[in-house]
């Protein structure tokens, strides 16, 4: 079994990129603290004192470093830097001074957009469960951009404890390294893409799993939903990922917890951005009071719904179906015994 992706050990691309991301982390911690990119402590946050944010940055310069010493020059990645670059200094603005949500909406529109039409990434053909469906011009443009904006706005949304949004993803970083190892695919831009990000999350969860000493900030959540798009995206292009499926499964967790908030909000009568303590991670804390608790529980139910996602790509369908139908059923007891959904104290009155 080949262990290299263009000359390079993949422990070792792990190894320099997470080197890179824990030394980062401190250094970009000074700079938050001095330049004001703090989390105030409020009703709807955990953090009790102030908290250094901009941590995404950290991540991304070891991403950048990860790009330039282990991956092949490609055309496709020019216009996914300049998207990645444009979600960072958005992140940024926005960890300094909070800014409207309409206008990260349209940044993030905008950076998917130059990844569509510039880099000639799209959804054109989609699997899930075996049926394939082919998708022409506009509409598989639309579909794509919608794809990534939702998944930006999906690990935002399950940033909400330390070490959690940067934990699932990941896991969803080392499943697709473990697909495309399996499959003898490591020669893709996605899989290298994967290896580096792997060591620059992991570098930041030493800084970021409880009790953490920086935050992810937007800079980091969205940066991260966007690289796990590109990843999906890439592998799709070069077969790495043969189903839709397969990315959605992995990340289950949020994913669904978006849906459901939205559902919620709509519910309430609220606005679907406007924020509050009722995500799947907020109820399991209310449970066992505990965050690292909580995380954990969070890493082990994504871990099983990437196993099953590496189970579907080894020809074992059936199985992987069982094994996320009987998960999905957990997942829906458990939204229907908490707020995840309808707050149930007034629903008594």
């Amino acid at each position: 079994m080949k262990l290299y992706v263009n000359g390079h050990n993949i422990f070792f691309i792990v190894l320099i990129t997470f080197l890179a991301s824990s030394l980062l982390v401190p250094i970009v911690k000074k700079i938050a603290i001095h330049i004001g990119a703090q989390d105030e402590p409020n009703k709807r946050r955990i953090n009790k004192i102030k908290m250094p944010t901009l941590g995404g940055l950290a991540i991304f310069l070891s991403f950048m470093l990860g790009y330039i010493l282990f991956a092949q020059t490609s055309k496709v990645m020019l216009p996914i830097l300049m998207g990645g670059i444009l979600i960072i200094i958005m992140g940024m603005i926005d960890d300094i001074n909070p800014v409207k949500a309409k206008y990260k909406l349209i940044v993030q529109v905008i950076a998917s957009l130059i990844v569509v039409l510039y880099g000639q990434l799209n959804l054109g053909v989609i699997t899930i469960f075996g049926l394939t469906l082919n998708i022409s011009e506009p509409f598989n443009s639309i579909i794509t951009i919608i794809f990534m904006v939702g998944l930006m706005n999906v690990i935002n949304l399950i940033d909400g404890l330390d070490g959690l949004a940067s934990g699932i993803s990941t896991i969803y970083f080392i499943t697709i390294a473990i697909i495309a190892l399996a499959l003898d695919q490591l020669g893709g831009l996605d899989v290298t893409l994967c290896l580096i990000m792997i060591g620059a999350t992991l570098g930041f969860l030493v800084h970021n799993f409880p009790p953490a000493k920086i935050y992810l900030g937007d800079t980091g959540s969205y940066f991260l939903g966007y690289i796990i798009a590109i990843i999906a995206l890439l592998g799709f292009k070069n077969v790495t990922l043969q189903s839709l499926i397969i990315p959605i499964i992995i990340l289950a967790v949020p994913i669904l917890d978006t849906i459901f908030a939205i559902i919620r909000r709509i519910l309430k009568g609220k606005k679907i951005f406007s924020p509050d303590k009722e995500h799947f991670h907020h109820q399991l804390l209310k449970l066992n009071k505990s965050q690292t608790k909580t995380v954990l529980i969070a890493y082990i139910i994504t871990i099983l719904f990437a196993i099953t996602s590496i189970l579907y790509v080894l020809k074992e369908p059936k199985q992987a179906i069982i094994i996320y139908v009987a998960l999905a059923i957990l997942l829906l007891f458990f939204i229907l015994k908490t707020n995840i959904l309808f707050d149930h104290k007034r629903r008594k009155k």
